[in-house]
């Protein structure tokens, strides 16, 4: 039996829960699909124990409710969990869970949009039908994992961020951070403070920030141009770290944000790994050429044992496989097309949120602007 609502939210992330809150204060029905069994499972299930928010509380707010007085300026993964428990239980968001999206193709006879997706834990194809719809599945969908020569011969153990909490299991062993994203870095950083002979593999030109510098940005931004503002943060950062092309990391020609909007890139906010990179206790390597048993082969030849590989290295949208009669909303990576702020809306009542790089507080944005414009064409 086929379901049918106004509005179908595809994915229950901070992306999801806002819109869906948005929704609820317009009373506009809906149904949030979600395939995990909880809302926002990369923060409740598959993040790491020692992760911080790296923007200030005020810029990560969900719409309609403020974190606490009580909380600190950078909130802690544990608080922001439970801001996020409170934020659906009292803005009344119920996503259906254990939901996987298999199809969604607009039929223009009925002008709906039908969706088919399978109940995970009984194996049933389920079929709703909706006016709108909101792809909300958010930057960090399916973990990724390199094709690496000789990984399947490796003989230790390898695993993805998503799998790591802490770095108590791995004391005294040696481990190899593939990745130098934000996550990479601080697990990086996790492990050595554990214990862990910790190496991390940087391949490509980067930008370090401190979490001041990002702050002073963001609030720059609000009274002058913006490729001031950029070069302004690059010349702090070339003033507070120094040349640190001898330890192997360069920085790019672009600026630390100009890289975050044109190529999703964003700078790495240092948690205290910089300084654990200088002082020789974490080692950084070239990238990987192959993998050998319990060997690790780098394009610069040389060659160490690990004892644990760890892939720091984000995620891939699986968007396209299933969103189908989507004109000019999303590019093959499931990125919006048009750049921000006109990213979210495509043709036929087709949205999307959280996809336009500006981390939790694009979210939010997002999630108000498609429920009132959605009350709007109501």
């Amino acid at each position: 039996m086929k379901k049918e609502t106004v509005v179908i939210v595809a994915g229950a992330g901070p992306s999801g829960i806002s819109t869906s809150a948005c929704l609820n204060l317009h009373s506009i029905p809906h149904i949030v699909l979600e395939r995990e069994d909880i809302y926002c499972p990369i923060w409740t299930k598959k993040s790491y124990d020692r992760l911080h928010l790296h923007l200030a509380k005020q810029f990560c707010e969900l719409p309609h409710l403020p974190f606490p007085d009580s909380y600190p300026t950078y909130v802690p993964r544990k608080l922001f969990v439970q801001y996020l428990e409170d934020y659906v239980t009292q803005l009344k968001v119920n996503p259906v869970y254990n939901r996987s999206i298999e199809s969604a193709a607009f039929d223009k006879a009925t002008g709906k949009w039908l969706v088919k997706a399978k109940n995970i834990k009984t194996d049933d194809m389920e079929e709703y039908s909706s006016r709108f719809l909101v792809v909300a599945t958010g930057e960090t969908t399916d973990p990724f994992i390199p094709e690496i020569e000789g990984i399947e011969s490796f003989s230790g153990e390898f695993l993805h961020s998503t799998k790591y909490k802490t770095g108590a299991p791995f004391a005294n062993k040696s481990v190899l951070v593939v990745g130098c994203g934000n996550s990479g870095m601080e697990i990086a950083y996790d492990l050595s403070n554990f214990g862990a002979k910790t190496s991390i593999v940087i391949r490509n030109p980067l930008h370090v920030i401190t979490r001041w510098m990002m702050y002073v940005e963001l609030e720059l931004l609000k009274h002058l141009p913006y490729d001031m503002v950029d070069g302004f943060v690059l010349l702090l950062s070339k003033f507070w770290y120094g040349d640190l092309s001898k330890y192997g990391l360069t920085r790019p020609q672009e600026g630390p944000f100009a890289m975050k909007d044109k190529y999703g890139k964003y700078p790495i906010v240092d948690v205290g790994t910089i300084g654990k990179i200088k002082s020789g206790e974490i080692q950084v390597f070239p990238g990987i050429s192959s993998v050998k048993d319990d060997e690790v082969i780098f394009i610069d030849g040389k060659s160490y044992q690990f004892d644990v590989i760890l892939f720091a290295t984000g995620f891939q949208r699986t968007t396209q496989k299933w969103l189908k009669d989507d004109e000019d909303l999303l590019d093959k990576d499931g990125i919006p097309k048009q750049s921000y702020p006109n990213h979210w809306k495509g043709k036929n009542g087709l949205y999307c949120a959280g996809l336009a790089r500006k981390g939790l507080y694009g979210t939010a944005m997002d999630a108000q602007n498609i429920a009132n414009d959605i009350k709007k064409l109501l």
